[in-house]
């Protein structure tokens, strides 16, 4: 018995170390190695400054700026999540007709509702045409020079055929920061 249970300690040992070590610097090796950008959070920087991730949304608030998907864990990455809340709960539903007071009764979907995760980078280009507007007021621009900024941001599907097109929301609003 004392020889199985030595055996089965081994066995222990050298799992652990293989799949909780091992592993792990392997894996993590070969992300740095062939996706450094993308291992390393896929950080944008302006200058020597992070100023985001091109896969983590950011609150935007101001009216300068366009505004990513509702989160419902306001933006926090290490809370992040849904809400939970089904499509039939009435707290969700208050929550989306709320937002959709203060936006407008054609407000896109994807500004109504917040993510799976909460932190999603990306928002339609229809979410994106429908806060032009209220942008190109704000910084005092035209209309068509905002529209021009979103259509040059607009990102197809991947691959050109894996999910819908996409604007990501800190890449655009750093080139309306570029915009003068």
């Amino acid at each position: 018995m004392i020889k199985e249970i030595l055996t089965s300690l081994r066995a222990i040992l050298v799992l652990t170390v293989i799949t909780s070590i091992a592993y792990p610097l392997v894996i993590t090796g070969i992300g740095q190695l062939a996706f450094p950008s993308q291992a390393n959070g896929s950080l944008v920087k302006s200058g020597d400054q992070v100023v985001g991730s091109a896969l983590l949304a950011q609150k935007f608030t101001d009216a300068k700026y366009f505004w990513p998907r509702p989160s419902a864990a306001d933006y926090a990455t290490v809370a992040s999540g849904a809400s939970n809340q089904g499509f039939t709960s009435q707290k969700n539903l208050d929550t989306i007709n709320q937002r959709r007071t203060s936006l407008g009764n054609d407000a896109p979907a994807d500004l109504l509702t917040a993510s799976g995760s909460g932190l999603d980078p990306d928002i339609s280009p229809e979410a994106a045409r429908f806060q032009i507007a209220r942008v190109a007021a704000a910084r005092k621009l035209s209309p068509e020079a905002v529209s021009k900024i979103v259509d040059t941001t607009t990102q197809g599907p991947q691959l050109g055929f894996l999910g819908e097109p996409r604007v990501n929301v800190l890449a655009l609003n750093r080139a309306l920061n570029l915009a003068k």
